[in-house]
């Protein structure tokens, strides 16, 4: 039949546009249709995979009546990637961007660095380095940060000093994440250990801008061992960068989190946020000046809790 074949010819043509364009909802609907699957079959496929969303939700972010914030929810996307036969976070990014709601009001904008953590990449990663999550056999006493943003307004790189205890025998690692911007070339960055430590295994992820390095130490720690290392990443390979964030999965120590500018490129405004989780809104929002001769703003806190901190700016 003539219309089916029209169908038929257009309707990857279309998918291919939703997927590089968005909006979310809108790649989501063409590429279930492409599919031909009923939702309740994609529901089913969900469940399979250990990932629960009901048929109504599901209809809605196709309609684009709501989009997926919770935890559960963007693992359900990273699932629906799969289940729809589309390229690996091809619908995960198009969350990255703000979504005007029928009423007008714009959702907020989640950085692309915690919807990567959501999408199930740096578990992966972090797994083919042989590690645990749920025990480091480390506790951050402290942990400083240092970014550099250069005269191009793109992320140069950063350096981070820990300084951490023990609580078991035998620890002589630790896993260093260093989240890129979006396009961003993770096999171009460099990782290099300066003090206390030397630079195991590096493992990346190009589409999603992941680097996981392993940082070796000189000895085994027993429990109740200090000890302090520094390293640093060379980024430099995305383009503007507009925001620094660090998730914590749980209680620690000090975290102290600065973002130094190039005197050629300075923003015009900047400010920390929190957030209780990458899904969540944003919060805590407080303009920070940006001091004289270093060009820096920093922000301090004496003891993390599970979240998200973070340094956003804005260029004119």
């Amino acid at each position: 039949m003539p219309h089916a074949a029209q169908h038929a010819d257009t309707a990857p043509t279309e998918l291919d546009a939703a997927l590089r364009g968005g909006p979310f909802h809108v790649a989501l609907r063409a590429a279930i249709a492409a599919r031909g699957l009923p939702l309740q079959r994609v529901q089913h496929h969900l469940s399979r995979r250990g990932v629960k969303v009901g048929v109504t939700s599901l209809s809605y972010w196709q309609q684009g009546a709501r989009r997926p914030q919770r935890p559960e929810s963007l693992r359900a996307v990273r699932a629906l990637e799969e289940i729809l036969q589309l390229p690996e976070e091809s619908l995960i990014r198009l969350l990255v961007e703000p979504e005007e709601s029928p009423s007008g009001a714009h959702h907020t904008t989640r950085s692309y660095r915690a919807l990567v953590a959501a999408s199930g990449v740096l578990e992966r990663l972090l797994a083919e380095l042989g590690h645990t999550p749920s025990d480091s056999g480390l506790h951050t006493l402290g942990h400083h940060e240092r970014v550099r943003v250069g005269a191009d307004r793109a992320l140069a790189g950063r350096e981070s000093q820990h300084i951490v205890r023990a609580h078991r025998d035998g620890v002589d690692r630790f896993l260093a994440v260093h989240h890129g911007d979006p396009g961003c070339v993770p096999a171009r960055m460099t990782v290099r250990a300066l003090e206390n430590c030397r630079t195991g295994r590096v493992r990346t992820h190009h589409d999603t801008g992941v680097l996981v390095a392993e940082l070796l130490f000189d000895t085994r720690l027993r429990a109740g061992d200090t000890h302090l290392f520094r390293y640093a990443v060379e980024d430099g390979t995305a383009g503007v960068s507009r925001e620094y964030v660090r998730g914590f999965g749980g209680a620690g120590g000090q975290y102290a989190l600065q973002v130094r500018f190039d005197p050629a490129a300075l923003p015009a405004r900047c400010h920390r946020f929190t957030q209780y989780s990458a899904a969540a809104p944003r919060g805590g929002l407080r303009e920070l000046e940006l001091s004289g001769p270093h060009h820096s703003v920093h922000l301090v806190e004496s003891r993390v809790r599970s979240g998200v901190l973070g340094i956003g700016w804005d260029w004119e």
